[in-house]
């Protein structure tokens, strides 16, 4: 079966600008007083136009050709999301350069590796922290030229050649531009589309990260199909857009917000203090639309329902009545595409009463669309969410495909799947159930890797995602990643991530690590959500002093029963965790267990906690 959204598109099909960075010069001519980016500075928001975002990428462009960096040479960021990051990334592409991300958390090993892999020549990295991580291992990066930092604390006293202040780069690039003026202008004109705009690094759940080559062409054809997007079914989009960028820019779903998709409204894009401010940031920014991870959801999802823990019994009530009627209206959304008449009859107290203060609290009061993506989620936590009123879909995409390619849409939405096709994507199954995607935004390849690109592209332009799925009449539902399918010793295919996301709806479930191939029977590494069941404990009267301590109460594991027997409810003997064990410790990037994206690395995960699934099974 292949399914293809409104029509079959060829990698040739136009585009309506060479590069994401001419679309940022017409926005910056027609309305330069528009205000492009926020960024807090001791507390305050403090904003920049376009015009001020045009005019700092062409001088940070000049700037790095002053140095050296020339058409196809690769500029490394290594940096929390901030105005300087997307300023230099759109630089980088104005002069013809690739640009490259690393996450904030990648430590030195990784460092070594992505910029020795990616040929980088200049890296700009955040502060201290990031410019020690580059010059530990800076001997072993021969074409390193310079290391631009942008916080001089800690840093200025620093002696050693390679370093340069973001002042100084700044400097040379008006000094460069009051000479060539023009030259910025020119290099955009001639940008030839088909060319490397960005490498994106995967995140290496299964070895290390791989560079996918992404075009102008590729990111610029993504953009521009935004308003097909919004006329497929989004609500309407007010005058002004607001986005809250808070997931690392080096990852594609990110990029896609913040840097390319946000200029197709000239929207605006509000930065986050730090993951940790998230929760803080959102209730100030109200954003118009809200891209978030399911671990973002989960989080929020379980911070409500601790709230109405601890509340007055008259809350509470008013809750439970506010989220039964919330969840019929839910369904009429889902059925209908709104909740009608009767639906807004019933809706309306409520939102006087209940969801207009929820929504205040975690930041949708202006969303206007809201996605979840990068890893499966809950239907359930979907639910909840349009209970309250918050237009909240499930999408697809990878980075191979710019993050583009499916979405549950108003008026067209199945929970459990990842909805229908985009427009301009052509899609099908193969015939182990793997999804094959083809459009003229997928990748260029992997850099430096024909072999991993020949495997994942084939000559007719079909991207082999990796995911294996089912058609839903004409939605798509992901059962699991290929490499991810357990086999049960009975020779029953099971998804793990299906069994895993059920658990995760439970508040005081954090990660869940299904277990079972070739095994007799399924079971499952837990990791408690700390908030949520500490909070319980303190409740409960049970003292504790450790993360660890806390996993060891009789009282905590009994409460994870329940919630596993609650979650197995929904499966089949045979899908059942039958035995589980909480791991002692919270999963961490830095420690290898975790993508930067949050994503479980399992085969780390199964070696580190070998010993608790050998006292599961006994070998």
């Amino acid at each position: 079966m292949t399914t293809t959204q409104d029509r079959v598109v060829s990698p040739e099909e136009e585009i309506s600008v060479n590069s994401v960075v001419a679309r940022l010069r017409d926005i910056a001519r027609a309305t330069p007083d528009r205000v492009a980016l926020r960024e807090k500075e001791f507390g305050i928001w403090q904003e920049s136009s376009y015009l001020e975002y045009w005019d700092a990428v062409r001088t940070v462009g000049m700037g790095l050709r002053a140095l050296g960096i020339e058409a196809g040479d690769a500029v490394a960021i290594h940096s929390e999301n901030r105005k300087a990051w997307v300023i230099s990334d759109l630089a980088a592409q104005a002069i013809g350069a690739i640009s490259v991300g690393l996450y904030p958390t990648n430590p030195a090993a990784e460092v070594l590796y992505l910029l020795d892999h990616s040929e980088a020549k200049v890296l700009i990295a955040e502060d201290q922290e990031q410019v020690d991580k580059a010059l530990a291992v800076k001997n072993q990066l021969p074409l390193l030229k310079k290391i631009i930092y942008l916080e001089p604390r800690g840093v200025r006293s620093y002696d050693d050649p390679m370093l340069m202040s973001w002042e100084e780069l700044l400097a040379m690039g008006d000094d460069a531009l009051a000479s060539e003026p023009r030259l910025i202008d020119e290099i955009v004109d001639n940008i030839d589309p088909d060319t490397v705009a960005t490498l994106v690094y995967t995140s290496g759940t299964t070895g290390p990260p791989k560079g996918a080559m992404l075009s102008h062409r590729n990111v610029v054809w993504v953009m521009d199909r935004v308003p097909e997007i919004v006329a497929a079914g989004l609500q309407d989009m007010p005058e002004t857009v607001e986005i809250l960028s808070y997931l690392p820019l080096c990852h594609v779903a990110e990029k896609l917000y913040s840097t390319i998709n946000v200029l197709h409204f000239a929207g605006i894009v509000n930065f986050a203090e730090s993951i940790e401010t998230v929760a803080a940031d959102l209730r100030e920014v109200q954003p118009t639309v809200f891209l978030g991870v399911p671990r973002i959801w989960e989080k929020l999802h379980a911070g409500i329902l601790i709230r109405m823990q601890d509340a007055s019994r008259l809350k509470k009530a008013t809750f439970g009545l506010a989220m039964k009627a919330g969840m019929w209206n839910a369904d009429r959304i889902i059925e209908r595409g709104s909740r009608g008449l009767l639906g807004d009859l019933v809706y309306w107290p409520f939102h006087v009463l209940c969801y207009r203060s929820l929504k205040e609290k975690i930041g949708m009061r202006h969303a206007v669309g809201a996605l979840s993506g990068a890893a499966p989620i809950a239907p359930e936590v979907l639910k909840f969410f349009m209970a309250l009123g918050v237009p909240i879909f499930e999408g697809y995409g990878q980075t191979e495909n710019t993050a583009y390619a499916t979405a549950n849409r108003m008026g067209d939405s199945k929970l459990g799947t990842v909805g229908v096709p985009n427009p301009g994507v052509e899609l099908k199954l193969g015939d182990d159930g793997e999804i094959l995607i083809k459009h003229p935004a997928v990748f260029m390849g992997y850099y430096k890797n024909p072999e991993a690109t020949a495997e994942t592209l084939t000559h007719d332009g079909w991207l082999h995602t990796g995911d294996v799925g089912e058609w839903d009449g004409d939605h798509l539902k992901i059962v699991d990643r290929k490499k991810d399918i357990i086999v049960t010793a009975g020779g029953k295919n099971l998804s793990p991530s299906e069994i895993e996301n059920k658990l995760k709806v439970s508040p005081f479930i954090k990660e869940a690590i299904v277990i079972g191939d070739r095994r007799k029977f399924v079971s499952a590494l837990i990791g408690m959500e700390l908030d949520t069941v500490s909070n319980w404990a303190l409740r409960k009267n049970i003292p504790f002093t450790t993360f660890r301590d806390l996993t060891e109460k009789t009282e905590v594991r009994d409460l994870i029963q329940k919630e596993v027997d609650r979650a197995n409810e929904a499966f089949a003997r045979v899908e059942q965790v039958r035995e589980f064990r909480l791991m002692p410790k919270e999963l961490d990037h830095e420690d290898g267990e975790l993508t930067a994206t949050q994503k479980v690395k399992r085969n780390k995960i199964e070696d580190m906690f070998s010993d608790l699934i050998v006292d599961i099974y006994g070998s």
